[in-house]
């Protein structure tokens, strides 16, 4: 095949090119789903909580552990929130998601390398356009998706044109999937939720906040059930 075809340079012309065409029967794209799981958590969290902050009192023993972690929450001395660490494994998520998420500082990311993976066949994640009018939604939809399949292609030509990964992705989209194991400790978690559940949090990572809250709360609820609002309605 050529190096470099004359369809390559018509991506944003406003013609859907002539490969891009080919390549949909060919490879059949679909939009990337997300999807959350809690892979792994310190065991007992609340327990473990609890008996650090009764260190402070020199007594680590209580009846309820729970209990004395909601005061602790209450008052606002969270410090000892961070003994317990939750690992999380998402994809479907787009780059325009993770580039925010990983301005999150005291947590830990291992994201899927555009580098060392081929991204031909690649996900993508479209937004709802829910600003729009249904009938002008379908429209814009339609020529966004269009764009991002042609980038696609457009990356597997030059993938096969020599290019390497880490030179070829220059040409992909915001949309593009990603997959990211994350690991944060509990009071680097609700300072998380706190941003990320708002109303006012971009759609996509809201979603995924929300998702992650159900997990961490259906296994340690003293930790985070003050967030539970927030979770439910989007305010404080």
């Amino acid at each position: 095949m050529e190096a470099f075809s004359k369809s390559m340079c018509r991506i944003g012309s406003g013609r859907i090119p002539s490969f891009t065409r080919r390549g949909w029967r060919r490879r059949g794209r679909v939009r990337a789903k997300l999807k959350v799981e809690l892979v792994a958590y310190t065991p007992n969290p609340v327990e473990l909580c609890g008996r650090a902050a009764g260190v402070s009192y020199d007594k680590e023993e209580k009846e309820d552990y729970g209990a004395f972690i909601r005061r602790i929450v209450a008052l606002g001395h969270e410090s000892v929130l961070e003994h317990a660490s939750f690992t999380f494994r998402v994809e479907g998520i787009s780059r325009a998601l993770s580039h925010q998420w990983v301005r999150h500082r005291i947590c830990s990311f291992t994201q899927r390398s555009q580098r060392r993976v081929d991204e031909s066949r690649g996900g993508y994640v479209l937004p709802p356009l829910d600003s729009l009018e249904e009938k002008k939604r379908e429209e814009v939809r339609g020529k966004m998706e269009a764009f991002i399949k042609s980038s696609f292609d457009l990356y597997r030509e030059l993938r096969e044109a020599g290019v390497r990964a880490e030179d070829a992705r220059y040409v992909l989209t915001n949309a593009t999937e990603t997959k990211i194991y994350w690991t944060a400790n509990a009071r680097e978690l609700r300072h998380f939720f706190r941003l990320r559940l708002h109303k006012e949090s971009q759609w996509e990572i809201r979603q995924m906040a929300q998702q992650m809250f159900d997990l961490v709360y259906r296994v340690a609820p003293p930790l985070f059930e003050d967030l539970r609002r927030l979770r439910e309605t989007g305010e404080p």
